[in-house]
């Protein structure tokens, strides 16, 4: 498995309900109570519980290099808990920069969500470039999962429940991406100047030190993904 900037290789891999792992990544939210009700309870209650004891929704944040996996691993998780909501930082960071928006999803979603908030947030490139919609979370929602590579950055851990890193070879993470990309000429250019600012920013950063859960983005274990994940034995 290649893996550039010092990220380690790891293992040994096993299967995983996601739903146990929603407890044990949620425990300490609001207490012991929130572990037990989290994956066992499916409904409405879920959402009522988590807002009661914390304000506002968990929030996971959903890490990794490009095309290793991360939407797949986020909608997974998603899909678990009635009521949650995904935020993609592509969304953010539309013709803005690549990593240079901390900023942004600070004020325009993390701090509203973190007070309770729901949120409907256009940035500002959105408004000039005649993008229709918004980043929304609706208010009261059970869980929100962020994902997209740099949202493990230190600068932003404060606003994260758990950080999930996602893990995959990089040649298998770049054939992946090139083909949902469309596989041209101008997209492989596109991901070459990607990771020439991909590469020396999560050297810096180094989200999977601080990993509560490690994923297989491209397992071969078998698995139902429907309902379970391939991660790492040990985050260290």
């Amino acid at each position: 498995m290649h893996l550039p900037d010092g990220e380690p290789r790891f293992g040994p891999w096993l299967v995983r309900r996601i739903d146990d792992i929603l407890r044990g990544l949620l425990r300490d939210v609001g207490g012991d109570v929130i572990g037990d009700v989290l994956g066992d309870v499916v409904g409405d209650v879920l959402g009522d519980v988590l807002d009661a004891a914390t304000g506002g929704p968990p929030i996971l944040a959903v890490d990794g290099r490009s095309g290793s996996g991360k939407t797949t691993v986020a909608e997974r998780i998603a899909a678990r808990v009635p009521g949650a909501a995904i935020v993609h930082t592509d969304d953010i960071a539309w013709y803005h920069a690549m990593f240079d928006w901390s900023s942004l999803i600070t004020e325009g979603v993390l701090a509203p969500l973190r007070r309770g908030a729901g949120i409907a947030f256009r940035p500002p490139e959105w408004d000039e470039r005649g993008r229709p919609g918004a980043v929304t979370v609706p208010a009261g929602c059970a869980l929100v999962v962020v994902e997209g590579v740099g949202i493990g950055r230190r600068d932003l851990a404060a606003f994260f429940d758990a950080l999930v890193w996602v893990q995959a070879d990089r040649a298998v993470a770049w054939a992946r991406g090139l083909a949902r990309d469309g596989g041209s000429a101008e997209q492989a250019a596109f991901w070459h100047e990607w990771e020439a600012e991909e590469r020396p920013f999560l050297a810096v950063e180094r989200p999977w030190e601080r990993a509560d859960l490690i994923v297989d983005g491209a397992p071969d274990l078998p698995h139902d993904p429907a309902t379970e994940l391939v991660v790492a034995a040990h985050t260290a």
